[in-house]
């Protein structure tokens, strides 16, 4: 029973649940965003804010291409909400706070082993050969 508890108790178990949680409850928030205020403002700009009754018959078969292209609007319209108020935000915040990135020290290969080594070195660290130092 203790392995079970110290399983369930590790940071990544509840971490990944506290994700779950919040990842459906802001799937939640978004749809409401899109089905309450977006798709009203598609249907006063467009005329119609359902294509779900859209349909052809062929050989007795309905096809309702209509809920297609309604899942496919949604699908954008949420990926766009998405994007927009959290991806870019996130991604902008992350950038202010990293640090720059640190430049790379030149390096060549020793003549020996092919290992890389700084430009500078005198030996290398990996067989101990001398190197010829550039008089640059």
């Amino acid at each position: 029973m203790s392995g079970f508890r110290s399983f369930l108790l590790r940071g990544n178990v509840v971490d990944l649940a506290v994700g779950i949680v919040v990842g459906a409850a802001f799937g939640t928030l978004v749809q409401a965003f899109v089905r309450d205020l977006l798709t009203p403002l598609i249907a006063a700009i467009g005329g119609r804010p359902d294509f779900s009754a859209l349909s052809f018959t062929l050989n007795r078969s309905v096809f309702r291409y209509g809920d297609f292209v309604d899942a496919v609007i949604a699908f954008v319209i949420v990926a766009a909400v998405v994007y927009y108020l959290v991806v870019v935000p996130y991604m902008a915040l992350r950038a202010r706070f990293e640090p720059p990135p640190q430049p790379v020290a030149p390096t060549k290969r020793c003549p020996e082993c092919l290992s890389e080594i700084a430009v500078a070195a005198r030996r290398c660290a990996f067989c101990t050969a001398e190197q010829a130092v550039d008089a640059a």
